[in-house]
């Protein structure tokens, strides 16, 4: 095995990157000595500002620990912005003055730190960079550049999902403070904003029209998931281009879930795991409420045909207390079989209470409740008889009360 030669050996140069820029300007001439001493008595100065800013500029472990963050935060400004090239960081330290390298290391960690950590709403501070963080501008004072490089490049990621999802809430009618309210993932914004756009609808929904949009996307494109209308807007700024794009793909790998009416859409969104956060809406509850009561009032009128007369609903409910199917009106006859079907199968009047809690508009429910209650408290003695005259007493009882033709 041959033995490399000594040209081919490289030596790990640990020296911070303001002290090769230094030596490097020294040697070919380009600091001279009026520079070299300028920096000596400019260099212990930033030192006490550093370390009073830290902590305490009078005690000489903060001194020792503000020289190396001195030297730290002008090798990570001047590597950075000079590429790594030793000749134009000397350059710059000809014409500069080390507070100004120094200043400029520090401003690019506060606007690093100032940056977002994740890409959930509401857990980002807006503002920039303020007192509180001074802490973490004290230990990223100490990191390396390639620290920085690692953090910069996860943060600028975080940055543009968030950048994205608030450019498509916009489009949406919706801002940063309510995204910041409603506290949800920024990926989950983009999702949604994409099926919304992709539906033809140009407000952020609410869970009663989110519900109904996939309603709607699951009958036009049900049998075809890939045609699921999901594409990149047109006026989207092309630096959001793929961050969008890559969250677009995790729409159309959910489509086929998203757009199977065998899958309850409550259940699928807001309850199963793997789609719990994954999509969003703004939470109303007035709205849901709203449209929970026009729904069971709805389905109280059909079932009642419009009919509040208390008649009509003596006789709805005194069906379902028999176990019968639920009808406003009787005729003469079919009075006297709800009777006999009380006889054979009995009379059941809490039935009939868990179909008020169940359907009546909640607004109506007490009045309906009093209603049932005090019918019941008089006809059942009369609805139980066994006594030789009971059908009769019974169907004339009902011509009385209920709605009998």
């Amino acid at each position: 095995m041959s033995t490399p030669s000594p040209s081919a050996v490289s030596l790990y140069d640990a020296r911070p990157f303001f002290e090769k820029a230094l030596q490097h300007g020294v040697q070919h001439g380009i600091l001279g000595p009026e520079k070299i001493e300028a920096m000596r008595i400019e260099g212990p100065k930033g030192m006490v500002q550093i370390a009073r800013y830290f902590g305490n500029e009078f005690l000489r472990p903060e001194l020792e620990k503000a020289r190396d963050r001195m030297v730290n935060l002008i090798s990570i400004y001047l590597e950075s912005s000079c590429g790594g090239d030793l000749q134009q960081a000397a350059e710059s330290l000809r014409d500069f003055s080390l507070l100004s390298r120094s200043k400029g290391g520090s401003d690019m960690l506060k606007a690093l730190i100032a940056m977002p950590q994740n890409s959930h709403f509401g857990m980002n501070e807006r503002g920039g960079f303020r007192d509180e963080h001074i802490p973490l501008l004290a230990k990223w004072s100490l990191r390396s550049l390639a620290d920085y490089r690692t953090e910069l490049a996860r943060r600028s990621q975080v940055a543009q999902v968030v950048d994205a999802a608030l450019w498509l809430a916009g489009e949406l009618g919706m801002d940063a403070d309510e995204l910041d309210e409603a506290g949800k993932d920024a990926e989950a914004v983009i999702r949604t904003a994409l099926l919304v756009l992709g539906a033809g609808r140009i407000e952020m929904p609410d869970w009663v029209a989110f519900e109904k949009m996939i309603g709607a996307l699951r009958k036009k494109h049900g049998a075809a998931p890939k045609a699921l209308p999901v594409a990149l807007p047109k006026k989207l700024p092309a630096h959001l281009h793929d961050v969008v794009e890559g969250v677009r793909q995790s729409v159309m790998a959910d489509a086929p879930k998203i757009l199977d009416p065998a899958l309850p859409v409550r259940q699928l969104f807001d309850r199963s795991p793997a789609f719990m956060g994954r999509y969003f809406w703004v939470e109303d509850a007035l709205a849901e409420v709203d449209h929970h009561d026009r729904q069971a009032s709805a389905a109280w009128n059909k079932v009642t045909g419009g009919n509040s007369d208390d008649g009509s609903l003596l006789t709805l409910l005194l069906c379902v207390a028999a176990g019968a199917t639920p009808k406003t009106m009787l005729t003469e006859k079919g009075a006297a079989t709800l009777v006999r079907k009380i006889w054979k199968s009995g009379f059941h009047p809490a039935l009939a209470h868990q179909y008020l809690i169940d359907h009546a508009p909640a607004q109506h429910q007490d009045a309906y409740t009093s209603l049932w209650e005090a019918f019941v408290e008089e006809a059942q003695p009369t609805l139980q008889s066994d006594a030789v005259h009971a059908l009769n007493d019974a169907v004339a009882l009902l011509r009385r009360e209920c709605h009998v033709q």
